[in-house]
């Protein structure tokens, strides 16, 4: 069963596969008439202008719901629009052969139809990145329940400078699903996500940086470790560091897929700033290994988490040093200006303005030691002005301020994973990792 849940859905022979069985129907469909009641000329002439129809109304359907009405708060790439138009003219074949056919070839105009559309799936899929293998789209995973045995990081802990492996250190970090209570927000949250590098699953760990990282909207606290590959990335950092890497909390700041709390505290959407502010560390410095003392704490996050995790670590210095910022907005939003400020901060339009990450930077500058990484996908043309605009508002604001810019992608996971992978590495360096190491 396992094996099942782990084949590659992105990449390799099931992705060739279905692709070649996809092309196969359609040349079948459109080769074949659908009974001795259709002459070839007639079927051919049938076939032709149902694609072309069906292509049109797939072209219509892209450009009504993300050009007009702006329902994914994205722009959807080329290649999504492609694959849709391409089903769609697929799918206009296939009902053209229901139209007097024989029983047989009504039942495989059925299965090719349901073909098209899990390969117009697959191909979405695979320029998204969303779901690496069969159970992740299942919504599978094998992520551990609680928290590992952990031994206590105490005064004599060792510090990341003088740290040795010791034998038997795992070669890979775990994760694990934990319950963060919202004792002080009331915020209410599904469970968070773990990751422990090796270093910190010894008998005698050392105290370890924390970076807290949050997916987008829709999404769920899994996401930016596994379908972003922000675990691999860790375990290849800790691979080439003695078993050292950041210990990285990822906390529900949505509540649920469907809903946006912009990362501040609302009667409409919860205390999702007190949450993380304040709930979250709590229980990090309880439960885990992590340095303690100011510094060497970091937020992160995915287009919407990118957005709360600029707002929270501009205008929480005291408890961050770090922001990574993926494809995050200019400022928190439920679509619309209008709309978010009446809905998500009722009517208050001076709230809406505080609460822009360059706002916040400009009320709380000069930053002393903060490191400020922003990334987005080159083809994303409707976040990098934005990402643009934050980079320089971060610079003029005193941070250390990096900015990435990933070829070939767009508001997608592969831009997310490039951008992790490189943030994470130019946040562990400005922490210490490569260099004296820390000792707090």
């Amino acid at each position: 069963m396992n094996v099942l849940l782990d084949v590659d859905i992105t990449d390799g022979p099931v992705v060739v596969l279905v692709y070649l069985l996809a092309a196969a129907s359609f040349v079948t469909l459109v080769a074949r008439r659908p009974s001795a009641r259709w002459r070839r000329r007639p079927w051919l002439a049938t076939a032709t202008i149902s694609t072309l129809l069906g292509g049109m109304i797939g072209w219509g359907l892209t450009w009504l719901l993300s050009d007009r009405l702006d329902l994914f708060d994205a722009d959807l790439t080329p290649v999504v629009r492609g694959w849709v138009i391409a089903c769609s003219g697929a799918l206009g074949v296939a009902l053209a052969s229901l139209w007097r056919p024989t029983w047989p070839r009504a039942i495989s105009s059925a299965a090719a139809a349901a073909l098209f559309v899990g390969t117009a799936a697959m191909g979405v899929n695979i320029d998204f990145g969303q779901y690496p293998t069969i159970g992740s789209a299942l919504g599978i995973t094998s992520i551990d329940e609680g928290l590992p045995p952990l031994a206590t990081a105490g005064e004599d802990a060792p510090s990341i400078a003088s740290w040795q492996e010791p034998e038997g250190m795992p070669e890979r970090g775990r994760l694990a699903s934990v319950e963060i209570p919202a004792t002080v927000s009331g915020f209410v949250a599904r469970p968070a996500v773990v990751y422990l590098p090796p270093a910190a699953l010894v008998r005698h760990p050392p105290r370890l940086p924390v970076l807290i990282v949050m997916s987008g909207q829709p999404g769920s606290p899994s996401d930016p470790l596994l379908t972003d590959h922000l675990r691999d990335h860790l375990d290849a950092y800790s691979a080439a560091h003695r078993g050292l890497a950041p210990i990285v909390v990822s906390p529900d700041q949505l509540g649920s897929p469907g809903t946006n709390p912009l990362c501040i505290d609302s009667a409409r959407a919860g205390n999702s700033a007190t949450y993380l502010t304040v709930d979250v560390p709590r229980w990090i410095r309880a439960h885990l290994p992590v340095t303690l003392a100011a510094g060497s704490w970091g937020v992160g996050g995915l287009s919407q988490g990118g957005t709360c995790a600029s707002q929270l670590g501009a205008e929480h210095p005291e408890l961050f040093d770090a922001i990574l910022d993926a494809s995050g907005q200019l400022h928190p939003s439920l679509g619309p200006d209008e709309k978010t400020i009446a809905e998500g901060f009722g009517g208050d339009a001076g709230a809406f303005a505080a609460a822009a990450p360059s706002a916040i930077m400009a009320a709380h500058a000069p930053y002393a030691d903060t490191i400020a990484v922003f990334g987005v996908g080159a083809q994303d043309n409707r976040f990098r002005p934005g990402i643009r605009t934050l980079v320089s508002d971060a610079r003029a604001a005193g941070m250390e301020t990096h900015y990435i810019e990933v070829p070939d992608t767009a508001h997608d996971s592969h831009a997310w994973s490039a951008i992790l992978s490189r943030g994470l590495v130019l946040i562990a360096d400005h922490w210490g990792f490569d260099h004296q190491g820390l000792d707090r």
